[in-house]
């Protein structure tokens, strides 16, 4: 089915990360429930779709995305009655509920790798991608993304299982017809209860190069395994499985994580045909500035290449396939302090900057809970204040390694880390932001009395005002779903300009990137109509300190 006639062309997509969205019952931990309490707020602010992390029953090694009942729902965040009261307030205003599907790994705990782990003619053996010992070691050379080895060994059997992530996410073996149709009856599941999408959790890897070689060692400990598991031999056979035994039998949005994607990839993942996919996340702006250690750096993104990067998915992918945009996740840092200035002084005014730049451009935008009010960083100064898997196994592997200071590698995660997305939503000053009446099980970002939605929805100037009247303006123009994309001043190290035409129409958006004037001659807003701007005058040829401004001229 052509894109032009798919309803989430012109939807918002609002991603919860539920243990850090609402706690309802006061232990420490957002819920369910807690959802069902804050929909009012988010049809407020206008979105389409609610993304939610994973809810499902997981042992909660990685907050979730180990999953060990694919049916079932997680004792921390509630029951499946909670999950279908939710559902039914959702679709009560008109909201829709996109679910997370982690289907490259689940948990070690998952009933199919309990049984796996058993023995090697086990009927579930074949589930899991197990290899013998090569020399005594482990089968290649290949780094976990959470540090370590990708191979775990198995003294009961004598053999290792690969895991792309944590040891306790045993990747599942997509070779296996009968996993595969597993899964697509688990899915189908979810859609006959009245979901309305999936998110597809590392989706890319879900083929590997059966030789399983050794990797290019880049000066890490472990070689590079990118070129065998991102994007495989067999990835596009599998998702067009997927979608005909499931996605197309329903009216879903789906958007799968391929970290790694090329342009050409995404062609196929997200093709206008609608054989596979609706739309990808690419990562190539999220990993603008890593150093020799990946994202563990404090290299400052620069402008020229991140124009380069957003322009070239806009307009190679235009008529082909559709884009996802975005500036952070649950992944991420925040977005305010990554791409923008998290300072008193500017944190307002460069994140509203931030969501005029994303959401004048051509594809579905997606929200962090919180990016609608500028949340921030909160720059831990102990790796004791971190819970995230990723940040604690990475600062002890780079700093027992010699590799990186324990000063710097704090200084890293206060940039990089994820639990910056993870602190809770900060939805008034009352104690704990309003998040819960016990003991949050993350830190609370100590300028919550400052940063919070309840002071921002009676202020009219809000950043969450500002994000609501950028929805609105997707939803009544053409031009800011269909209008072709054009960077303009494409060697200017502080604006960040482009075009987008339909017919007689252009929209003119220009951003400055930084916290100095800059002079641009673009703008003549007397011939044209402000959109949107987030300063009340906008100087003649000049660009006031993260000042934004879209201009719509002709018809």
């Amino acid at each position: 089915m052509s894109v032009k006639n798919q309803w989430w062309k012109k939807s918002v997509v609002y991603q919860i990360y539920p243990r850090s969205f609402m706690d309802s019952n006061g232990d420490g931990i957002g819920d369910i429930n807690g959802i069902v309490e804050k929909l009012d707020y988010l049809k407020e602010l206008g979105v389409d779709v609610l993304w939610l992390s994973p809810v499902y029953k997981s042992p909660n090694d990685d907050n979730g995305y180990d999953i060990s009942d694919y049916q079932d729902i997680m004792d921390d965040f509630g029951t499946m009655s909670d999950f279908d009261r939710m559902l039914q307030e959702a679709h009560k205003r008109s909201l829709k509920i996109m679910m997370d599907l982690v289907v490259n790994h689940t948990s070690d705990e998952h009933p199919w790798f309990v049984e796996s782990r058993k023995s090697k003619d086990n009927p579930y053996r074949d589930y899991y991608i197990w290899k013998d010992p090569v020399n005594g070691k482990e089968p290649n050379n290949w780094g976990a993304c959470f540090g370590g080895s990708v191979w775990e060994f198995d003294e009961h059997t004598g053999m290792y299982y690969l895991h792309l992530f944590s040891k306790k996410q045993p990747d599942l073996n997509w070779e296996n017809e009968e996993v595969r149709h597993k899964i697509y009856d688990m899915m189908n599941w979810w859609c006959e209860k009245g979901i309305d999408g999936f998110r597809m959790d590392v989706i890319s890897l879900l083929s590997k190069v059966q030789t399983f070689p050794d990797g290019e060692c880049k000066g890490g400990l472990y070689g590079d395994s990118d070129p065998y598991i991102c994007s495989g031999p067999r990835i596009h056979e599998f998702l067009r499985e997927m979608n005909k035994e499931v996605l197309s039998k329903y009216d879903l949005i789906t958007v799968g994580e391929t970290a790694g994607v090329t342009i050409e990839q995404a062609k196929k993942y997200a093709n206008l045909d609608g054989s596979e996919l609706n739309m990808v996340f690419q990562f190539e702006h999220a990993f603008l500035a890593n150093g020799p250690y990946g994202k563990w750096t404090d290299n400052p993104v620069p402008l020229l290449e991140l124009k380069q990067v957003m322009s070239k998915w806009q307009t190679a992918l235009e008529g082909k396939a559709w884009n996802s945009l975005y500036w952070d996740n649950h992944d991420q840092p925040r977005a305010v302090s990554r791409y923008g200035n998290d300072s008193s002084e500017f944190r307002e005014i460069s994140a509203k900057m931030l969501a005029t730049c994303l959401h004048m451009m051509q594809g579905t935008p997606y929200i962090y809970q919180g990016e609608e009010l500028g949340m921030t960083n909160i720059y831990f100064d102990s790796i004791d204040d971190y819970k995230d898997i990723e940040c604690i196994d990475n600062y002890r592997e780079l700093t027992e390694s010699g590799l990186i200071s324990k000063e710097d590698m704090i200084r890293y995660l206060g940039l990089r880390g994820r639990d910056n997305a993870r602190t809770p939503m900060q939805w008034s000053d009352s104690p704990n932001a309003g998040f819960t009446v016990g003991t949050p099980w993350i830190k609370v970002n100590p300028n919550y009395k400052e940063i919070n939605a309840e002071s921002q929805i009676s202020d009219k100037s809000s950043v969450f005002h500002y994000y609501k009247k950028l929805i609105q303006l997707r939803k009544e123009y053409d031009i800011i779903i269909d209008g072709h994309y054009n960077l303009l001043l494409p060697e200017d190290e502080r604006i960040f300009a482009y075009e987008r035409i339909l017919g007689g129409q252009k929209l003119l958006v220009i951003c400055n990137f930084t916290q100095e004037e800059a002079e641009c001659t673009l703008a003549n807003i007397n011939e044209g109509t402000v959109l949107i701007s987030n300063y009340e005058n906008h100087k003649p040829h000049m660009m006031q300190p993260y000042e934004a401004i879209a201009v719509l001229y002709g018809e």
